[in-house]
Order: structure tokens, then sequence, then C-alpha cells
């Protein structure tokens, strides 16, 4: 252990926290295995490798501001205009970028919930509240909550940690009535690659309020070249374009990404083999005693702890002395130590995660 790192569990911001544990036990990043951040198991694309070796001749050139031909890729494959993609460092410099651009008076996070909402509301001094989804509704909206006195709605869909799904036809009736009421809705859909069908990207034009993240980093694993982008009308497209730091998204991400769209055979695998993995993976989990899984459409599951004295801290110490990282979900509101995550892995992987609980457990 490092010098001024202490062994005490305190519950990580975000997962993927594998460059912190790695220094922290003294070890290499190959002996980890992270279950803690929802990446394609595939890895990513064949053709990024090559994509990107072939754009380091431009790193000598400043990346193109606005990712032109990203977005008109994007574009085509959304069945969108160019003018209603705005890439991002990730999605999550979106997050903070459209606070800033917006400026809302108040505003409403549907949790538990992806932490930067809270932190970019709190950076930008907006005054917020939550509205807390129940376990009995599968940590999903049952109902549209009291948004009276709010101009800024955050909602995740699939819902994380949960992985719930909302269908459209439940969304869209919401969403009428909260365009009506003149609210703006951060939809938050970085999962909704694994459900494409369940995006509502179709219907931008429809809610000029409606502004859609969306994000490279889990479907197509490059986590690591911060990529991602949001859908929303070109008028406000535009009025964030305005507000954001210039060549916040480099050569090679974009790059990367333009790999990532044209390979459609990856896209479709990537599909039905995470959603194989994660049923198996769901009822291996069920299986063992102390354990209980919720639905979910994505690449992750979150999981309560039934077992009388075991806490997701300890849980989450035991598991990685063994090399396992999992996500203690304590520090999302709405939860606490009875709840952890786990990213869908390939089979292999997964069954060491449940040989490793098996033992925890027994």
């Amino acid at each position: 252990m490092k010098s001024g790192e202490s062994s005490a569990e305190v519950p990580l911001d975000h997962g993927g926290e594998v460059y912190h544990l790695a220094r922290r036990l003294g070890l290499q990043l190959k002996d980890l295995l992270d279950f803690s951040a929802n990446i394609n198991p595939l890895g990513y694309p064949p053709g990024v490798g090559g994509a990107v070796q072939e754009a380091l001749a431009e790193v000598v050139h400043y990346p193109d501001r606005r990712g032109f031909a990203l977005r008109e890729e994007l574009a085509r494959f959304h069945g969108l205009a160019g003018s209603e993609v705005l890439l991002g460092n990730g999605s999550t410099e979106l997050i903070h970028l459209l606070v800033r651009a917006l400026k809302p008076k108040r505003a409403l996070i549907v949790a538990p919930a992806f932490s930067e909402y809270e932190r970019a509301l709190a950076q930008a001094e907006v005054p917020h509240a939550f509205h807390f989804t129940s376990e009995a509704e599968g940590f999903t909206l049952g109902a549209l909550p009291e948004v009276q006195g709010i101009d800024l709605l955050f909602l995740a869909n699939p819902a994380s940690p949960s992985g719930a799904l909302l269908p459209p036809d439940r969304l869209l009736p919401w969403l009428k009535v909260l365009d009506g009421a003149g609210i703006w809705v951060a939809l938050d859909e970085a999962f909704i690659d694994f459900v494409e069908e369940a995006s509502l990207k179709a219907h931008i034009g429809r809610f000029p309020r409606l502004l859609i993240l969306r994000s490279f980093t889990k479907f197509f694993a490059i986590p690591g070249l911060r990529l991602g982008y949001l859908l929303a009308g070109l008028e406000v497209v535009a009025k964030l374009a305005a507000r954001q730091e210039p060549w916040s998204v480099n050569t090679l991400a974009q790059a990367a990404g333009r790999a990532c769209l044209k390979d459609l055979d990856y896209i479709a695998r990537s599909r039905v083999f995470t959603a194989a993995a994660r049923q198996e993976l769901a009822a291996g989990l069920q299986a063992l005693p102390g354990l209980q899984v919720f639905p979910a459409a994505a690449n992750y599951l979150l999981v309560k702890i039934t077992q009388p004295g075991l806490r997701a801290g300890r849980l989450h110490q035991l598991l990685l002395a063994r090399g396992l990282i999992i996500r203690n979900a304590a520090n999302f509101q709405g939860l606490d130590e009875s709840y952890f995550r786990v990213a869908v892995r390939r089979p292999e992987e997964n069954a060491r995660l449940l040989g490793a609980l098996k033992d925890v457990l027994a």
C-alpha cells in the first residue's frame, strides 16, 4: 500500500478505478478483474486499433474542433442531421456543459443515478432535489414525479445502477407533459445501445427541450479515449456548442468513433452476446444464498445482499483479495451498504466471480 492511501473501505465515486486499486494493493492491472465498470465484454471493435494507428499521422494538427466527419457519421447512423449532434469528451463533459449552458433555476434527479448529475448541478450552484425510485418498482419510474418548480430533469434509461428499462410508450406521454411545462429533460441513454429500439432519438424534433446523452464508452469499450455525444434540436446543439471548450475531443478518439460505427457485425454480435451472458450471470447470482438480483436490460446487474451481517463494503474487500472488483453501490443516492453492482463480462470471467461469491457466502 502506498503512503497516504487508506485501507478503509470508502465507496469510490465511480466504477473502473483500477489504477487506484492497483496502486493501493501493489498489483499490476492484469492482476485485477474489473466488474465495477460496465464495459462491453467483447472489447472494442477490431477496426479501432488500425483506425487509431492511421490517425496518429494527424496528431501534428489540432483536432477538428467540431468533429465534422464523426458528427456526420453519427447523424447517418441515427437517422438525424449533423446539426442535431454534439460531440463531447465523454458524456460526462456534456452533462456539465448542458447545466452551464441551460442555467436551470432548480433541477430534479431521478435516483439512484450517476453521480455526475449531482456534481454538475452543485458546481454550477443549481438547487436540486431527488426523486427516489423504490426497490418495489425495480428502481425505475412507476409514474411521472412531481415537477412543480423545476426546469431541468435528469433521467437515465436504462437506469443506472439498476439497469431497468422504461419503454418508449411509457416515456413519451411524460415527455409531452414535461415539454408542455417548459421543463428541460436530460435523458441519459449511455447504455441504450444494448436495446437501441428503446431510444427516443427519433423524437428530438417533436420535443425541443429534450437532450439525449449518448456514450461510446460502454457499448464500444473505449473508456480510455473519452468519447460521447448529445442528440438534440439544432438550436439547442448550437447553444451548447457556443459554450463548449475548444478541441475537447481529440483526433484519435474521433477516428476510433468512426471505426466503431462502421462495424455493424460487431454491434449485432455485442447485443446478442451480452443479453445471453447477462441472463446466465443473473441466474447464477440468484442461485446463490443471500443475494437478490434485479432485472436489467443493459450490461450490468444490481444485486441486494440479504445475508444477515454481510455488507457491500466487506464483500468488496473479500472479493478484492481474490483479484475481483465489484461496485459498492452505497454511495448512490437512495441505496445503502445492502447493494452492489456487477458488470456482465465473458462467461469464463463471470464463472470466476460466481465461484468467489459462492466461497464468500458459504
